[in-house]
């Protein structure tokens, strides 16, 4: 199985998070990208700030790699006006792809509404600019029944306000990678978790970000029904090596 098409490599450290310089992770991004380019992994998943400059290192070597990045991240407490100004300067930039950090705490406290009000202009704005939405619904946080709940959620609001053309760019996406749990449990996808979301998830594709470290979990994920896998360690997972990484 050919894994790299399915791979989002991605770095989401900010330099404060790694205690390095705005240079030295323009660096790693290049790397990442660079990687991407010499074996057909499909994207790079940055944050914003990089985005212009790893799209012009993409486009100077003549490659179809494709740029992601993060939106409202990671906790996904912004208000909507400041997720569509984050969006609306990412495509300026030039990201292919944005992965919005849903507002599952205002999802859990009950504010349905504001969720769904957020999904809908944001999803809006990346498909009128032809980019792909991702969902992160952040399921270390939720328990399964809600899990299952917000995954069917945005599928029913995709049907009520797109078309079904529009269905396959419209992605829910697991995890952010830096959400803390406690007494050990998993931050990124499950294959439990993961099952829930294709469970629910309708006519959307489903993105197991996280907690991939080998390729036989790469493919097992895959073979589950997943179109995309966010790690930090795609360049392992092609080259059939186990990884330790975090995401």
């Amino acid at each position: 199985m050919n894994i790299a098409q399915y791979l989002d490599s991605t770095y989401l450290k900010t330099p404060e998070q790694s205690g390095i310089s705005h240079e030295e992770t323009l660096q790693i991004d290049k790397k990442l990208a660079q990687e991407a380019i010499d074996n057909g992994i499909f994207a790079v998943m940055i944050r914003p700030d990089y985005v212009a400059e790893i799209k012009k290192y993409i486009q100077e070597r003549n490659s179809n790699v494709v740029v992601g990045t993060v939106i409202g991240f990671h906790e996904g407490t912004y208000s909507v006006e400041e997720k569509l100004a984050e969006a609306s300067k990412a495509i300026e930039d030039g990201a292919d792809e944005l992965d919005f950090v849903i507002n599952y705490s205002a999802y859990l406290q009950g504010n349905t509404d504001l969720v769904k009000e957020e999904f809908v202009k944001c999803t809006k704005l990346a498909l009128e600019h032809h980019k792909i939405a991702k969902w992160i619904i952040e399921i270390a946080a939720l328990t399964n029944e809600q899990i299952g709940d917000l995954t069917k959620d945005i599928s029913n609001w995709a049907e009520e306000n797109f078309s079904a053309d529009d269905l396959s760019h419209i992605f829910v996406k697991s995890s952010t990678g830096f959400y803390e749990t406690k007494d050990g449990k998993p931050n990124g996808a499950t294959f439990e978790g993961i099952r829930i979301m294709l469970d629910n998830a309708g006519k959307l594709p489903v993105k197991a970000a996280g907690g991939v470290r080998t390729p036989e979990d790469a493919e097992k994920m895959i073979t589950m029904g997943v179109k995309r896998i966010g790690t930090s360690s795609a360049l392992a997972l092609i080259t059939n090596k186990s990884s330790s990484g975090g995401y």
